[in-house]
């Protein structure tokens, strides 16, 4: 019987342990460094929104983006006269160091032009610059002539820095169908005068309409309204205290230079133009 008995195979089964972390690795330990490191940026970001001012924020941002940056710089804002902004409005972009200016005005750094650096334009851009200041400082200090910042607005052109006194639907430089100013109209030119007397330049006034049709009267029209403004708000100047020899053009152009050409009838068209001509171009 013991020769006839089956001899059952021997089987050895070989059996590799591994390590536990062979199946997981080290993913998770990069995706929970990963994890605390946005934490940790989430949270340093939280804590600069309340310990720094928003001057001190948009330098953090700049700082982070000077691609940006450098194309803001590189671009002066909207198209147009400046995008109809107002002498209080702020720029879209950071100035260097040397630049001054807002939306309204922007002054290079290296502007110069005329017969020398200290009697050109670069001195007349200096003067401009302190102008600005120092008419934003006037406009903020007193209540009534805050409400009317947006009426006031600065435009750099080619005869020189030119000061806009625009009508809108709530404020209007004088009364219907005149050349009386109205009593909110007589602050804002005595306070611009007051600013126009720390500079020499020679001064045009310019008065403008909107397209609607003189109606006062048969013999009236826009071209004489918009003169007698203009002379209206050169009288005022003067009895605030501008030098009267300081006056070299006294205009009324009617409608033929809107502010905005598509509504010609708009309010904003409506205006006065003061500007200070640049003193290479025969001024003083």
């Amino acid at each position: 019987m013991a020769t006839n008995a089956v001899v059952r195979p021997i089987i050895v089964k070989k059996i590799t342990i591994e390590a536990h972390a062979g199946h997981h690795g080290g993913a998770w330990k990069v995706a929970y460094a990963d994890f605390v490191t946005a934490m940790m940026a989430f949270f340093l970001l939280m804590w600069l929104l309340g310990a720094t001012t928003e001057k001190q924020r948009k330098s953090l941002a700049d700082y982070f983006s000077p691609t940006i940056v450098d194309k803001k710089q590189a671009s002066a804002g909207s198209d147009g006269l400046f995008g109809g902004d107002s002498i209080v409005s702020k720029d879209n972009y950071p100035h260097k160091a040397a630049q001054t200016g807002t939306q309204s005005m922007t002054i290079p750094k290296d502007a110069k032009g005329g017969h020398s650096e200290g009697s050109g334009r670069a001195k007349d851009a200096e003067r401009f610059a302190q102008l600005k200041q120092d008419l934003i400082r006037k406009v903020q200090k007193e209540a009534t002539l805050k409400r009317l910042a947006n009426s006031i607005r600065l435009v750099p052109t080619a005869e020189g820095l030119r000061i806009d006194l625009v009508d809108d639907a709530e404020f209007s430089m004088f009364v219907v169908g005149s050349d009386m100013l109205t009593p909110e109209a007589r602050r804002v030119v005595v306070t611009v005068a007051e600013a126009l007397k720390a500079v020499p330049n020679d001064i045009r006034v310019r008065g403008h309409t909107d397209s609607s049709p003189f109606t006062r009267g048969g013999a009236g029209n826009n071209w004489q309204l918009s003169g007698a403004r203009a002379e209206a708000t050169r009288r005022e100047l003067a009895m605030a205290g501008i030098d009267p020899n300081r006056f070299i053009r006294i205009e009324g152009v009617a409608d033929r230079e809107p502010y905005d050409p598509n509504h010609p009838s708009d309010p904003a068209n409506r205006r006065m133009s003061i500007t200070l001509g640049w003193r290479d171009q025969g001024g003083r």
